[in-house]
């Protein structure tokens, strides 16, 4: 049997120089222990949103990832900055969960907003419609509804992003990947945009601005999801559904009871 040595995988301090296959395994990895955690949580009506399809689709996360990087050279800011967008709606909206329902549309949703906003070159939607597996009615529908989700905010700083991917490397559930080297120079520019890798240059929103006198917190203390799901309130889980909420979550239900009657059988 081979050592734990001999698998270790060792990447570059920036997350700019790491191989972007490499970085899709560790977005993947993670992404599957946070559905994996998700999907214990009973769905309720009120939950329920654009991004939940019928039934869990049949490629994995990795695949899927995998998928989109092939047939649209997204970069690796934009791969990244899904994390980012992850927080900012269990932030905006804690009945939100990313769950084996909402994730792959979820992702195809994040690629598509981040290419077009940090991205000299992008793809159209009816190719990232085509290689996600939907219709592009229903991609321009789940775009409207990310970018109110994320209250339209696109971009983070690149210091932020590099928080990230080093989390990621330090809760990677195989323990096989390691960070060398010293840290990078490009680090020293905590203020500077992810727009930086694409090549665009831009004056950073009001959203980017931060008290000089305040420090910025830590991913440690403000992720959502590279530490435990902050819990629900008592107020929200009884919170009234609505009518349509209701009628979407009985569709649901009644989508899944042949799955669950052959299980049963």
């Amino acid at each position: 049997m081979e050592s734990s040595t001999s698998e270790r995988v060792e990447l570059p301090a920036a997350f700019e120089d790491a191989p972007i296959d490499h970085l899709v395994h560790l977005i993947a990895d993670m992404l599957d222990r946070l559905m994996a955690h998700n999907d214990q949580i009973p769905l309720l009506p009120e939950s329920l949103t654009r991004f939940h399809s019928r039934s869990a689709p049949s490629i994995t996360v990795l695949d899927y990832l995998k998928r989109i990087v092939k047939f649209t050279n997204v970069e690796k800011s934009c791969l990244l900055i899904t994390l980012h967008y992850i927080d900012q709606i269990c932030a905006r909206m804690p009945l939100f969960t990313l769950t084996s329902l909402t994730c792959h549309r979820f992702i195809i949703a994040s690629i598509t907003v981040s290419s077009k906003g940090l991205c000299d070159a992008f793809c159209t939607n009816n190719l990232y419609a085509k290689v996600g597996g939907i219709s592009v009615t229903e991609l321009n529908i789940l775009e409207r509804e990310f970018l109110s989700m994320i209250d339209w905010r696109l971009t983070c700083t690149r210091e932020l992003l590099q928080e990230y991917y080093v989390n990621l490397v330090r809760t990677n559930s195989t323990g096989r990947y390691v960070i060398v080297g010293g840290q990078s120079p490009k680090s020293a520019s905590p203020e500077s945009d992810v727009e930086m890798e694409s090549g665009l240059s831009r004056p950073p929103s009001p959203t980017d601005v931060r008290h000089p006198r305040r420090p910025r917190p830590s991913v440690h203390e403000t992720s959502t999801i590279l530490i435990e799901p902050v819990p629900i309130t008592q107020e929200q889980l009884t919170r009234r559904p609505t009518i349509e909420q209701n009628m979407a979550f009985a569709a649901l239900r009644e989508s899944q009871e042949p799955t669950d009657k052959g299980k049963r059988g």
